[in-house]
């Protein structure tokens, strides 16, 4: 785990034009920021999973453009926020050219900022591990204050964007492909890509 730069730089738009399985691979180590009132609410991305549109039965997009996914029909780099349970919010993002539907979901950051904001957001007390602060979709929104009302459909590329995924230069060591989980179509597909978990112990 390698980090060489001490430069942080905004992923332009042009990252997210390839394919989810690729933008996920490579969004493993950067960090998502969320700016929750005047505070950054930072973690650096250690698991994540691609899902491809149309031709993916477990990506939302596979039924079709509607008002509900829209968002992952549109421009790349734009964040894609739903709903499951009726209770919790999950954080994607567009990927592939305009028109052409696909996305990567955020399943678990390490935290690198804000760490008590979080603790209070998602209703913990003492010093919570990071696993309990961001372990998993709908903590990472709960943690960094992340609704659908107020962030889907935000583009994520641009300076002034309360969400930015930013490079400070970290290199994984190994990256680690599975099936993905959570879901019941399309499963057995090894798009979820994860950070082994020793990453989280180089994290202040």
């Amino acid at each position: 785990m390698k980090n060489s730069a001490s430069w942080i730089q905004l992923l332009p738009r042009s990252f997210y034009l390839r394919s989810p399985e690729i933008v996920a691979r490579n969004l493993l180590g950067k960090v998502l920021s969320h700016r929750y009132h005047d505070e950054l609410l930072t973690g650096r991305i250690v698991e994540i999973e691609a899902y491809l549109g149309l031709t993916d039965p477990a990506s939302h997009a596979s039924i079709g453009r509607t008002a509900r996914n829209a968002v992952l029909f549109g421009p790349p780099g734009v964040a894609y926020i739903y709903l499951i349970y009726g209770l919790h919010y999950c954080l994607n993002v567009s990927c592939l050219p305009d028109g052409e539907p696909g996305g990567v979901l955020f399943r678990a950051l390490a935290p690198m900022s804000g760490l008590k904001t979080m603790a209070r957001l998602r209703g913990l007390s003492g010093t919570p591990k990071p696993g309990q602060l961001t372990g998993g979709p709908r903590r990472i929104c709960e943690a960094l204050g992340i609704t659908r009302d107020a962030r889907n459909g935000v583009d994520i590329t641009l300076a002034h964007s309360s969400i930015q995924i930013l490079d400070d230069g970290f290199q994984a060591d190994t990256i680690t492909a599975t099936p993905r989980i959570g879901i019941r179509k399309a499963a057995e597909i090894p798009l979820r890509f994860l950070i082994k978990p020793e990453i989280e112990s180089s994290i202040p």
